[in-house]
């Protein structure tokens, strides 16, 4: 009798430590079926039953009470596994030059809400923090759903384990301030439920774009995005961010690719931040930038709507060789399996997708052996999903442990 019950628990705690490796595998979309997660697992299929039926009591998930297969499929049908869409969801904000935003996410980095934005931001920190969670209560308030955390995105470097903006370039904000204290504060003021996290916007688009976008499977991922000001970069390794070792890794705004080209605000000069951002891509076309509507969309309805124009075309083949020129030196040092390309930059890509793979391979050693993948970036509101990601990975480690915190 004592051996049954011993067995039985053994399997209990072997079943409970599968939960977050579970939860991971349909929050990525990578177990679809029962079948599937129990092969992902490597457990027995009742044990993968027993898994699911809890994540599903949690309210995680959800189970097809009859299983199926799609139509022309062989072998067993296996029950469906997708996440429940009155489960609980993260509080996701992003801070940028021209505004912010709040939205409530759910797992499988679905957007829920959102706040409809400022676009205007404060030079206090503080401040604008203390607004964006304000928008992201009030949505908590008129969904009425559960929380389990909270995650934001900022235009700077994030230093670890300080949680300062380091270089808030962009921003009318002090280089240091304290930005994960700040957020973590406001959200608690606010009475949101669960741990609170910060990191740098391109880094959590990377993230997001990983779990559920362009970048999944690949095991060496380089992003590189343009948003409303500068540029970024991030390297996911395996599934997790590769920071370096104080949060700082990837600043690939300022490699050099025009030594006599435009001073940078870092004090450089030729920089890809001020070579091949919207504001470099309207200044090269002889345009000046409109108090209407961000630099962003500016750069994008000028290359959409008059890309014939030569002297568009020649900014556009201008931004998309010194892109080129960059990229090329990120893949002859960290030789990723794929290149993934957001905001401003995804768009050259697609108005002219062969020229700057040219230039990639024509300048890269391990361009010129076969080529490396470079694909536009596919979700919309990438780095709001990528703060959401930081929230949920309480969740994902431990759902038992962090729902019972929130």
């Amino acid at each position: 009798m004592n051996g049954k019950v011993t067995t039985a628990r053994t399997r209990l705690e072997r079943g409970r430590s599968a939960l977050g490796p579970a939860l991971e595998l349909v929050h990525t979309g990578r177990a679809p079926t029962r079948a599937v997660l129990t092969a992902e697992l490597g457990v027995t299929r009742a044990t993968a039953g027993a898994v699911a039926a809890e994540l599903e009591a949690l309210g995680l998930i959800r189970v097809d009470s009859r299983p199926g297969a799609p139509a022309g499929s062989q072998g067993r049908p296996s029950h469906r596994l997708s996440i429940d869409p009155g489960g609980p969801v993260v509080l996701a904000a992003q801070v940028h030059s021209d505004g912010f935003r709040a939205a409530l996410v759910g797992l499988g980095g679905r957007i829920v809400a959102t706040s409809p934005g400022a676009v205007t931001v404060s030079a206090d920190p503080a401040q604008v923090l203390g607004e964006v969670v304000d928008a992201g209560a009030k949505l908590l308030r008129e969904t009425g759903l559960r929380c389990a955390g909270a995650g934001l995105a900022v235009p700077s470097a994030v230093a670890e384990p300080e949680g300062t903006a380091l270089n808030p370039l962009h921003l009318a904000w002090p280089a240091g301030a304290p930005v994960r204290d700040i957020f973590a504060e406001r959200v608690r003021d606010a009475g949101i439920a669960g741990p609170a996290f910060t990191g740098n916007d391109v880094n959590l688009a990377a993230l997001a774009e990983h779990r559920h976008g362009a970048g999944r499977g690949a095991a060496h991922l380089l992003c590189v995005a343009t948003g409303h000001r500068g540029v970024g970069g991030a390297l996911v390794l395996d599934g997790r961010l590769h920071t370096g070792s104080s949060g700082l890794a990837l600043e690939v705004g300022h490699l050099t690719v025009n030594p006599e080209g435009r001073p940078c605000y870092c004090g450089s000069r030729g920089c890809l931040d001020v070579e091949t951002d919207p504001l470099a891509f309207l200044t090269a076309a002889g345009r000046e930038a409109g108090p209407e509507g961000s630099l962003l969309q500016q750069a994008r309805d000028l290359l959409r709507t008059e890309y014939t124009d030569t002297a568009v075309r020649s900014a556009a083949e201008e931004i998309v060789d010194r892109l080129g020129l960059g990229l090329a030196g990120l893949v002859n040092i960290l030789n990723p399996d794929r290149i993934i390309l957001g905001g401003l930059h995804r768009e050259l890509l697609d108005t002219d997708p062969e020229r700057l793979r040219a230039v990639v391979a024509d300048r890269s050693l391990w361009g010129r052996s076969g080529g490396v993948p470079i694909l536009p970036c596919t979700l919309d509101h990438n780095s709001l999903v990528g703060a959401a990601e930081l929230a949920w990975q309480p969740v994902l480690d431990d759902p038992l442990a962090a729902l019972a915190q929130a």
